[in-house]
């Protein structure tokens, strides 16, 4: 019996000693984004590689790295993708391991020349997983992943790296994962939309100006043509009204004058569309929880929210004519007007005009309602809805 038991013990060890192939994390270089670019008078890609060093990852709790690591960046160029991320090959050791790609970042010149090639090859790359972040940005792209976290924290922890996150944003545009932006990227209505990164110099300084990375927009796409970067202005409105745990501060006037800061919670936006036409034509119901931030004048609450809902309402009413202006539909309605009207949809596919008009959108209600007062005198409504 204990021989049948020492047998059965070294013939697991043997089994075991399988897992004695992997290396260990000082005999690989993780690269955890991807930068691409496209050199267009030499007519070749460029692609750049972020390193991660562990030796600067890790929060020390209570204090921060005692002095800079650098980050490690390769770039090399190639006639196709593959062949100028294959250039780095043989220049790095350790070996590059892509098991870790947490982000892509794609030039401006790859978004508006070369970017349904460029999205096909990331998409099919079995060493990509299809959650990693995808971005844009008109900035040089080595400095922006040059560019370190506040205290100098690695680059790890800058907005090229923001995971999703359970608390709400507040006048923040979201990280975008390839597998959702590809979703909506192949949808025949509606927008697909990719976050734009700047630099920023100006806003944080230590002994001189300390350089952040922001998302500052977003580069819109619609039926997988790059259409034009949305301000940061209009795109986080959008965010606000499409995405879920968004909220934004407001700022409430009257006759051009301040008279009150407000915070708007995620509002909850109802389309109706109107029965028996061949494109689409809607209204638009738009609920706002809200809480008041700082009163500046004396206001009576009824004209507060008027002037809120006045204003929200012409939001809405000029990102739409600025969308279709441009032949984009920002607010989403083809997505869910083509899949309940599947007979006019396949009547719509023979015309060669964009689906909206500044005539589609037919009116827009707007309720908001304040909840929390931060102490100032106001009746409470309690009516909710429409």
């Amino acid at each position: 019996m204990k021989r049948k038991w020492m047998i059965s013990f070294l013939a697991g060890c043997l089994l075991l000693s399988g897992c004695s192939g992997l290396k260990n994390i000082q005999d690989v270089t993780y690269v955890v984004a991807i930068g691409m670019d496209y050199d267009e008078e030499k007519e070749e890609y460029i692609a750049y590689l972020q390193s991660l060093n562990f030796a600067n990852v890790a929060k020390v709790e209570g204090g921060k790295p005692t002095e800079p690591i650098p980050i490690f960046i390769a770039s090399a160029t190639g006639e196709t993708l593959n062949l100028a991320v294959g250039n780095l090959y043989k220049k790095s050791e350790p070996p590059l391991f892509f098991g870790h790609v947490e982000t892509l970042v794609l030039s401006q010149r790859i978004v508006r020349n070369h970017f349904k090639e460029v999205i096909v090859e990331i998409g099919r790359n079995r060493s990509l997983r299809h959650t990693l972040r995808v971005m844009t940005t008109d900035e040089n792209i080595r400095e922006v992943f040059n560019i370190k976290a506040l205290f100098n924290y690695p680059a790890i922890y800058t907005v090229l790296f923001r995971k999703e996150k359970n608390e709400v944003y507040l006048d923040e545009l979201k990280p975008m994962a390839l597998m959702n932006f590809l979703r909506a990227y192949y949808e025949p209505m509606g927008v697909a939309k990719l976050p734009n990164v700047k630099i920023d110099s100006q806003t944080w300084k230590a002994e001189e100006n300390y350089p952040i990375v922001f998302f500052d927009g977003y580069a819109i796409f619609q039926q997988q043509k790059f259409k034009k970067v949305l301000p940061f202005k209009d795109a986080v409105y959008v965010n606000w009204l499409l995405e879920k745990k968004v909220s934004l501060d407001q700022r409430v006037e009257d006759e051009g004058k301040l008279v009150a800061a407000m915070k708007l919670a995620t509002p909850k936006m109802k389309v109706k569309y109107k029965k028996g036409t061949t494109t689409p034509k809607f209204s638009l119901e738009v609920s706002v929880p809200a809480d008041l931030v700082e009163k500046i004048k004396d206001i009576p609450e009824p004209k507060l929210k008027k002037l809120m809902e006045d204003d929200i309402r012409r939001k809405i009413t000029s990102i739409y004519k600025r969308g279709v202006k441009n032949k984009t539909d920002l607010l989403n309605v083809g997505e869910k007007w083509y899949r309940k009207h599947p007979k006019q949809y396949r009547e719509l596919k023979k015309s060669t005009s964009f689906y909206l008009d500044k005539d589609s959108l037919t009116n827009i209600k707007v309720k908001v309602q304040i909840f929390h007062f931060n102490s100032y005198k106001y009746e409470q409504d309690t009516n909710v809805g429409f």
